[in-house]
C-alpha cells in the first residue's frame, strides 16, 4: 500500500534515528561492541554498521538489542505515543563519564535531574539560579566559596548559585544525586521541618 511522500519521510526519519539511539544506549551502559556482540550473538561488524546507519535494523536485530539494553522495542524505534502513560527517560552522557537524566521538562521553572557524577577536579563556577542537591548513593563533595562539605546518602544541600560553587564525588567513586535547579526567586520551599542555617553538615 502506498503511504505517500509524508509517510515515507516519517519512516525514513524513524529508521535514521535508530542507529544513534542504539549507540547512545550502549555507551550509557559502558558497553563495548565486543561485549554487546557476546551478549546478543550479533557480529561486531553488524552492530557497528547498524549504529552508524550503514545498515537498516530489522526485527531479528532489534529484539535481542532491546533485551540486552533492557528497554521496550518502541523505545528503540521511537514509535509515536499511543496513550502509553509511562515516562520514557532519556539519559544524556556528559563529559568524563557522567550521566544526566532530565526528570522534568518545564521551561523557566524548577528543573529536576538525576545525575551520576564521575570523579573530576574541582572547578568552581557562578551563575544565576538556585540549586538543591539530595545524595542517593556515594559521597558528594560540595564547595561553596571558602567552605567545603561532604554529604552522604540521605543528606541535602541548597544554595544560591551566584556564590562560587562546585560539587562532585568526594572520593574515587561515582556519586548519584537528585539535582533541582531553578531561576532566582523560583526555588523549592520547605513547608515543614527544622530551620537550618548551613547548606549541609561539614565533614
Amino acid at each position: 500500500m502506498h503511504t505517500g511522500d509524508g509517510g515515507d519521510a516519517e519512516l525514513e526519519r524513524i529508521l535514521d534515528g535508530i542507529g544513534p539511539r542504539l549507540r547512545g544506549l550502549r555507551r550509557d551502559r559502558g558497553l563495548t561492541l565486543e561485549a554487546l556482540a557476546a551478549t546478543t550473538g550479533i557480529s561486531i561488524s553488524t552492530l557497528s554498521r547498524v549504529e552508524s546507519g550503514l545498515r537498516r535494523p530489522t526485527l531479528d536485530l532489534l529484539i535481542p538489542l532491546a533485551r540486552a539494553h533492557r528497554v521496550a522495542l518502541d523505545q528503540l524505534v521511537a514509535a509515536p505515543a499511543s496513550g502509553d502513560p509511562r515516562v520514557h527517560l532519556r539519559p544524556l552522557r556528559k563529559e568524563r563519564g557522567s550521566v544526566l537524566v532530565p526528570l522534568t521538562q518545564y521551561p523557566g521553572r524548577v528543573q529536576v535531574f538525576k545525575q551520576v557524577l564521575a570523579p573530576r577536579p574541582p572547578e568552581p563556577v557562578t551563575h544565576e539560579g538556585y540549586e538543591w542537591l539530595y545524595v542517593l548513593a556515594g559521597r558528594l563533595r560540595l564547595i561553596l566559596g571558602a567552605r567545603d562539605f561532604t554529604l552522604r546518602p540521605g543528606e541535602v544541600a541548597e544554595f544560591d548559585t551566584t556564590e562560587p560553587h562546585w560539587f562532585g564525588p568526594a572520593d574515587a567513586n561515582a556519586v548519584e544525586i537528585l539535582h533541582l535547579f531553578g531561576p532566582r526567586g523560583d526555588q523549592p520551599v520547605v513547608r515543614a521541618g527544622p530551620a537550618t542555617t548551613d547548606p549541609a553538615p561539614s565533614d
